[in-house]
């Protein structure tokens, strides 16, 4: 009677040790930069990790390889929050409801969004993902405003300027104004270019 190998039905402890030991780099990464570390070094994500550093660097070529694994897994998240909301309802309705829905989404993913900003210089997967994500954004607002069509060119691009993370990083962080002061500015701003 032939023998039957069991052997690829079974699970392969050491790849899934790796795989757990490779999550766990990620997430550790993932939670520095929440915490406000949006740089993290080698033997930071190590120490948080509960890891060697050669265990880093046996699962990843670099830092890079790390930062740009950990900003796939963001994308996901960060496009998420901008799904929903209700999309109804008269024009400065759905301005506020677009601008409460961005201000959500900036205020949960701050610090994943510096943190890429700060290497995007350096990574070409970085830059093409950020350009990325920016139509993404251009083509939520046009999905909440569909007057936005209307527009002339420079006031469509004025739009996207002024409801961009850059523009609520700048009120929130660099002139300390609360969520609801900055949302009510940037509703104004819109109201202005768009009503």
């Amino acid at each position: 009677m032939p023998q039957v190998d069991n052997s690829s039905s079974k699970p392969d402890g050491r790849r899934m040790r790796s795989n757990r030991s490779r999550q766990l780099i990620i997430a550790s990464m993932l939670e520095l930069i929440k915490q406000g570390n949006l740089v993290p070094t080698a033997q930071q994500v190590a120490d948080h990790a509960n890891v060697g550093i050669r265990s880093v660097f046996r699962h990843f070529e670099d830092m890079e390889s790390i930062f740009e694994t950990a900003n796939e897994l963001l994308h996901r998240e960060y496009r998420g929050l901008f799904i929903g909301g209700d999309r109804s309802g008269k024009l400065q309705e759905r301005i506020l409801h677009a601008t409460e829905c961005h201000a959500n989404a900036y205020e949960t993913m701050s610090n994943m969004i510096l943190s890429s900003a700060a290497r995007r210089w350096n990574s070409k997967v970085l830059q093409k993902s950020y350009v990325a994500n920016q139509h993404q954004l251009r083509k939520d607002l046009d999905e909440w405003l569909p007057e936005l069509e209307n527009l002339s060119e420079s006031k469509r691009q004025a739009v996207d300027g002024i409801a961009s993370f850059e523009m609520w990083h700048r009120l929130r962080n660099i002139q300390s104004l609360s969520k609801t002061d900055s949302i009510e500015i940037i509703v104004e701003m819109l109201e202005a270019l768009i009503c």
